[in-house]
């Protein structure tokens, strides 16, 4: 990756453009650094993908941390990322 990403798996939407990012304040990024998660900020995702030659090709999107709100299936994870407009895309795509 062109730089530090958060780790989350897409298959874990909760909305079109919400998804689960963490049970705990602190989540480490893809290059080993520790990150404090509070509302409000801005971060970006990641989560691993192949493209058609089997190839790495990490499906990216960038978005905020906010509280998970949602309850039922989703309440032991305590933060998700809100995606921004531009959605979740593949990493060739930047």
């Amino acid at each position: 990756m062109k730089e530090a990403r958060l780790y989350v798996d897409f298959n874990e939407m909760i909305e079109e453009d919400l998804v689960l990012l963490s049970q705990t304040d602190i989540k480490t990024d893809s290059e080993g650094k520790t990150i404090k998660l509070k509302e409000g900020l801005h971060i970006k995702i990641y989560s691993d993908d192949l493209n058609s030659c089997n190839e790495v090709d990490n499906l990216i999107a960038n978005g905020i941390v906010e509280l998970n709100t949602h309850g039922g299936w989703t309440s032991e994870v305590k933060w998700c990322c809100r995606i921004d407009s531009k959605g979740i895309y593949n990493e060739s795509q930047e």
